[in-house]
């Protein structure tokens, strides 16, 4: 037997996250599980030990809710943090997804903190979207033809089983076939889900033609939708591959090197992003940056046109610069931010500006040898959740740097 206090060193990291923690504000986690008059059911666990479990568990690279389970048994520093409270897989799950809106709301709050001790500057952005594998297979993809067919034979397949449920009164066999009902159900629905996915990226598609003023879409195959996350979508990735995936868009601070935003979306391209990522920035700090750093992928000329219009002026290589300035060659019917965007990367100093964005890859790679290398959820929404964790990580990593740095200058 011995003292938890002593299972771990006083500059244990474990100590620094739950310090971190009891900082932080998670009234919102701690509302639903209020006490009321006439409620019934046993204590929760609090959510500060979850999320100091999560957070530590993010840091040292463990994704996954049954291997921290586990941990919390066998390792000293997980131990140390659960202080004797038990906890199981399922709950420590359902945690990971539920702190969604909280984490997302602590990034706001803790760089808005950071911006008003003039540590973050949100004058200057820098952007860029990291590619992730999606726990949907490439078998599990199918065509809208076929996936209306699917839908048919589960809605025969479930009121077949229906029908038989109330003609036979036997209660084992009964049990039995509620649960193969309830399957078929739930694969009904997420066939149905895909169907309406196929559908969508149709639509994508046509609306992507008509802004190229395309007579018909570029690509010609028919739209295929995954029967296991109809949200995930097949992407290029890094290896010149192609596989479903999910795109996080990271917005950080080149100053600082803080992640000041971040948004998961099925969006394969990145075109449509610059001005959805300035109005992030806007919609969370109530400031709109000056300059945006971005790769050539994010060079869609209605957004740097509105950008330009805001105010905001936009470095992103031109089209065949292959980093390095290109003398201006402006295009028939372009507008004025196109055209001084073009004049603006034709000179050596913007490049110099440009190539600050390389500190919007530093999280990239942080999350990537934390183990974000494929997801083990489905859906945007806990996709955005497990992505958060790891801006979470990040940030208080970078937190503590800076507050060192603060320290060593006073």
């Amino acid at each position: 037997m011995c003292c938890l206090d002593d299972l771990i060193s006083s500059d244990h990291r474990a100590r620094q996250v739950w310090a971190y923690v009891e900082a932080c504000d998670l009234s919102a986690l701690y509302e639903p599980i209020r006490a009321v008059e006439g409620g019934a059911g046993r204590p929760p666990i609090d959510p500060a030990i979850l999320m100091a479990l999560w957070l530590y568990a993010t840091l040292e690279g463990v994704g996954s809710a049954r291997l921290l389970e586990r941990l919390c048994d066998s390792d000293a520093a997980y131990r140390w943090i659960r202080g004797g409270v038990g906890v199981n897989y399922h709950t420590l799950a359902d945690f990971r997804v539920e702190a969604g809106p909280v984490l997302d709301d602590l990034l706001t709050r803790s760089m808005a903190a950071l911006v008003s001790a003039k540590i973050v500057d949100l004058s200057c952005l820098a952007i860029d979207g990291v590619r992730v594998r999606a726990s949907a297979g490439t078998s599990s993809f199918r065509s809208a033809d076929r996936l209306s067919q699917l839908r048919d034979l589960a809605r025969d397949k479930v009121a077949a089983l229906r029908e038989e449920l109330q003609s036979d009164p036997g209660a084992a066999s009964k049990r039995a076939r509620e649960r193969a009902a309830r399957e078929a159900q739930d694969r009904l629905a997420r066939i149905e889900e895909a169907r309406k996915a196929a559908d969508a990226i149709e639509d994508e598609r046509r609306r992507e033609a008509a802004k190229q003023r395309r007579l018909t879409p570029k690509k010609a195959k028919p739209p295929r939708a995954s029967t296991t996350d109809p949200q995930a979508r097949v992407m290029a990735m890094a290896d010149g591959g192609y596989r479903p995936a999910y795109n996080l868009q990271f917005k950080t601070d080149p100053k600082s090197g803080c992640v000041v935003g971040l948004e998961a979306t099925n969006r394969a391209s990145d075109r449509s992003q610059l001005m959805a990522s300035i109005e992030e920035i806007d919609r969370r700090y109530k400031v709109k940056p000056t300059r945006v750093l971005a790769d050539g992928g994010y060079a869609g000329k209605d957004d740097i046109e509105q950008a330009h219009g805001a105010g905001i002026e936009v470095f992103i290589p031109v089209p065949g610069s292959e980093g390095r300035p290109v003398p201006a060659e402006p295009k028939p019917k372009e507008g004025p931010g196109v055209i001084a965007w073009r004049q603006r990367m034709s000179r050596e100093e913007s490049f110099e500006t440009y190539r600050r964005r390389i500190a919007c890859e530093r999280p990239h790679a942080d999350a990537r040898n934390r183990g974000l290398q494929r997801f083990i959820v489905r859906g945007l929404k806990k996709v955005r959740a497990v992505a958060l964790w790891h801006v979470t990580a990040y940030n208080f990593l970078q937190i503590q740097y800076l507050s060192r740095q603060v320290s060593q200058a006073l």
